[in-house]
């Protein structure tokens, strides 16, 4: 990556004052110097396959006590990302307020488990959420709907950062007077530990009692509290551990775990940090067998030290996420946003460690297509609030241009989801509304239309279309 002109200083100069003027704290103006330098030198953090070797087995879930001690757990608390706004799918709210099942959003269903595991373990487990400035007023009046959540001592969320949207043509920040919230951006979820320090919620926890914190994403309905991994990385003595599972032909495009091989530090690898002649290598799901599930549990004190030893600056490898600056506005100026992931801090910490679970902890609601299938028969909600599968493999769905917002979909399945228990996938090319009872069997295939058409009530949707 080139570097830009050499106007850079008097852009990071701007960028720096617009922060200060918007009361960002000081932790993370300092974390956004740090990787707009990075940016502008051209910095891409390449990880050669030379430089790193395959994980071998690690630790699994499936082979720990499901009667662990509850010690553990009873020091944990459970945060949970909770900024973002589901754009993806044509949304301006959180993502975490969209019903997933039986009427219950992300949000409620995480609440749900929270209380199951309560009353499992008599755990005070706090739930914690890392809004953003657009989640935080309806996030908090679901909160207060369930006065028996709060913990003495604990607040129910704390902000992320923001920083500004920077030209792409010389990093400078963006103006945009038509909507000037949309000339700031969040900085991606490895805000979580500048984030953590500034807003005091990292001492309050620990003031409480509390040593160890599971973070994971609010879409992921699989990340429940568990005692046996709290357990697991209580003995482990480590500073971070990360929830891994492994590869299949259809994570060959996503990042992995690896071994830096200078010292025997895990890494994380993602695809913008290989290059052109390793990407076999990256790709070879049986050379490099785990993925990150975004799913941290995190040593509280030792958190506090590494923090206070880099002043809150762990220098994550970036990411240079360019889009525009109205992301509906293909005709707006191009900026490029700032980002690290909260998965590239087990690279800063070291004795960093990673298990292995089972898929059934990784739920993630990326797309329309993935609502879909959670929303149907495919999966059954248990007692403790936690989504089974009824069938293996799970059926792919496959959903077209029509589906892709949340509007677009729900209009499209005015009387819910059809079964999808008998398919092994479905695929979508047309406009199709569904109506009641509609069953999916086998490959299923609905094809293009030339304008909106109905699925019939009751019908059969199999390889040949509707039957």
């Amino acid at each position: 990556m080139s570097t830009v002109s050499p106007s850079t200083p008097a852009a990071l100069d701007a960028a720096v004052t617009k922060m200060q003027e918007a009361g960002v704290a000081d932790v993370a103006v300092d974390v956004f110097r740090r990787a707009w330098t990075d940016l502008a030198e051209g910095r891409t953090g390449t990880l050669p396959e030379a430089d790193i070797a395959p994980v071998e087995e690690l630790d699994r879930l499936a082979d720990l006590d499901p009667d662990a001690d509850t010690d553990a757990l009873a020091r944990t608390a459970v945060v949970k990302l909770n900024g973002g706004l589901g754009t993806s799918m044509g949304m301006d709210r959180a993502k975490s307020l969209v019903p997933v099942r039986e009427g219950h959003s992300f949000l409620e269903l995480t609440i749900e488990q929270l209380r199951h595991a309560r009353e499992r373990s008599r755990a005070r487990l706090p739930l914690v959420l890392m809004n953003s400035f657009r989640t935080r007023e309806d996030s908090l009046e679901v909160l207060r709907r369930h006065p028996d959540l709060p913990v003495d001592g604990v607040d129910p969320d704390f902000l992320q950062s923001q920083e500004p949207k920077l030209l792409a043509e010389d990093l400078s920040p963006v103006s945009w007077p038509a909507d000037p919230e949309l000339e700031w951006c969040p900085p991606g979820h490895g805000d979580l530990y500048p984030s953590l320090l500034s807003s005091g919620m990292l001492d309050q926890l620990r003031s409480a009692g509390f040593r160890y914190a599971m973070v994971s994403n609010s879409d992921n309905v699989g990340a429940a509290p568990s005692a046996a991994i709290a357990d697991w990385f209580a003995a482990s003595g480590a500073p971070l551990a990360m929830e891994v599972c492994r590869r299949t032909a259809a994570d060959r495009k996503g990042g992995h775990l690896a071994v830096r091989r200078a010292d025997g530090q895990l890494v994380l690898r993602e695809k913008a940090q290989t290059a052109s002649e390793d990407a076999d290598a990256f790709a070879d799901v049986d050379r490099h067998r785990y993925f990150n599930t975004n799913t941290l549990w995190l040593d509280l004190d030792q958190l506090a030290a590494v923090l206070d030893r880099t002043g809150g600056v762990l220098g994550l490898p970036l990411i240079r996420n360019e889009k525009h600056v109205d992301p509906t506005d293909p005709g707006s100026p191009r900026v490029v946003q700032i980002e690290t992931a909260m998965g590239s801090a087990i690279e800063v910490f070291e004795g960093a460690t990673a298990i292995e679970v089972p898929r059934s902890r990784f739920r993630p609601v990326k797309t329309t297509d993935d609502l879909l299938l959670l929303r149907s028969d495919a999966f059954e909600l248990t007692d403790g609030a936690e989504l089974s599968p009824t069938r293996e493999p799970l059926p792919l769905v496959t959903l077209g241009e029509h589906y892709t917002t949340l509007a677009a979909f729900e209009s499209r399945f005015p009387h819910g989801v059809p079964s999808l228990r008998g398919a092994s996938s479905l695929t979508v090319e047309g406009d199709w509304t569904f109506g009641q009872d509609v069953r999916v069997v086998g490959d299923a295939v609905l094809s293009a239309t030339s304008g909106a058409r109905p699925v019939p009530d009751g019908s059969t949707v199999g390889p040949s279309g509707v039957g």
